[in-house]
C-alpha cells in the first residue's frame, strides 16, 4: 500500500486555547519518512522546553521499548529516532493493529502487578478522584519529553464538581515532529485512553487541536462526564 503524507492547516493567529475534537472516522497512512511530508511545520512559536536529568533515560527506554514492538530501529539519535520508528509502526498495519502494538508499549513501560494494583487499591477510591489528581500530576511531571511544556489544570464534571484532572498541552511536540494525523491518533491518543482506561481503571478524553497542536487530557470518573476545561 503506497504511503502519503497529509498536509496540516497553518496555525491560526489567535487559535483558541481549546478545540474540541469530537470524533475521527477515518484511516490516515503517512510516510515512513517523516522528511517527506508534504507539510514543514513552522517551530518559532513552539513553547521553550529545558530537558531535566531523567528525560534521556525516559526517551531511551520509551524508544527501547517501541523498537522491540516493531523489530527495527532508526539509524538517527534520540527524539528524531523515535518520530522515525512511530512511523515505521504503522506501516504496514491496519489501525486497530497499530493501536494494539502502542497498547503493548504502554504496558510494557510497567511492571504487571503495579498496573493492577492501582487498578484494584487507587483507582476507585473517592470516585476515581485521587487516581484521576494522581495521573494528570505524574504526566505533567513525567512526559513533557515527550510532549513538550504542559501544565494541570482544572475539569468541570456534569455533576457539578471540579477536579484538578486535566492536562494542557501547549504544543505536542509528538505530533509537530511527526506531522501525521494517523501518527496522533493511533500511536498516541486512542492506545493512551485505552491503557488508561483498561489497566489502570482512569477513564481519559485526550482531545488534539490539529491546527494549533495544542492538546487538553480529560481524567474523570465512570460517571461524571468533562463539561469544560481552564
Amino acid at each position: 500500500m503506497k504511503s502519503v503524507g497529509l498536509t496540516f492547516p497553518p496555525p491560526p493567529l489567535s487559535p483558541p486555547r481549546f478545540h474540541h475534537l469530537k470524533t475521527l472516522q477515518f484511516r490516515t497512512l503517512c510516510s515512513s519518512n517523516p522528511s517527506q511530508s508534504t507539510k514543514a511545520i513552522e517551530t518559532d512559536s513552539r513553547p521553550e522546553y529545558k530537558p531535566g536529568i531523567f528525560d534521556d533515560l525516559f526517551l531511551k527506554l520509551f524508544r527501547n521499548k517501541m523498537v522491540q514492538e516493531v523489530g527495527w530501529n532508526s539509524e538517527k539519535p534520540g527524539y528524531d529516532g523515535l518520530i522515525e520508528v512511530a512511523n515505521r509502526l504503522m506501516v504496514r498495519r491496519s489501525n486497530s493493529d497499530a493501536r494494539e502494538a502502542a497498547v503493548r508499549i504502554l504496558r510494557s513501560l510497567f511492571p504487571p502487578f503495579l498496573l493492577e494494583i492501582y487498578k484494584m487499591l487507587i483507582a476507585p477510591i473517592q470516585g476515581g478522584k485521587i487516581a484521576a489528581i494522581m495521573v494528570a500530576r505524574v504526566t505533567a511531571l513525567s512526559c513533557q519529553w515527550l510532549m513538550g511544556p504542559c501544565a494541570v489544570n482544572s475539569v468541570d464534571l456534569s455533576d457539578g464538581s471540579s477536579w484538578r484532572s486535566g492536562v494542557f498541552v501547549e504544543r505536542c511536540k509528538y505530533l509537530e515532529e511527526s506531522k501525521c494525523v494517523g501518527i496522533c491518533i493511533n500511536t498516541c491518543k486512542l492506545p493512551t485512553q485505552t491503557f488508561f482506561k483498561d489497566y489502570m481503571g482512569v477513564p481519559l478524553l485526550m482531545e488534539p487541536n490539529f491546527s494549533d497542536y495544542s492538546c487538553q487530557g480529560l481524567s474523570c470518573n465512570r460517571v461524571a462526564i468533562p463539561v469544560s476545561r481552564f
